[in-house]
């Protein structure tokens, strides 16, 4: 299997990293780090012990938010 250097678009990706979300979105690393921490946040996954962000979910809920 050979390395081409092809990555996927943000806009195409199911689930981000935190500092996929963070660049996406501009909020800071620490600040989405918290919001993952909530009770019931509807946009966590857990690999493992690693939190990634599910996309769709995370504009929804930015989308309704004025303050964060």
């Amino acid at each position: 299997m050979t390395n081409d250097n092809r990555s996927v678009p943000i806009s195409q990706k199911l689930t981000l990293t935190i500092k996929e979300t963070a660049e996406y979105s501009s909020i800071g690393i620490n600040k989405i780090d918290s919001i993952l921490r909530m009770p019931n946040c509807p946009f966590v996954l857990y690999n493992g012990t690693k939190k990634l962000v599910k996309r769709r979910e995370f504009e929804q809920f930015i989308s309704r938010k004025l303050t964060i």
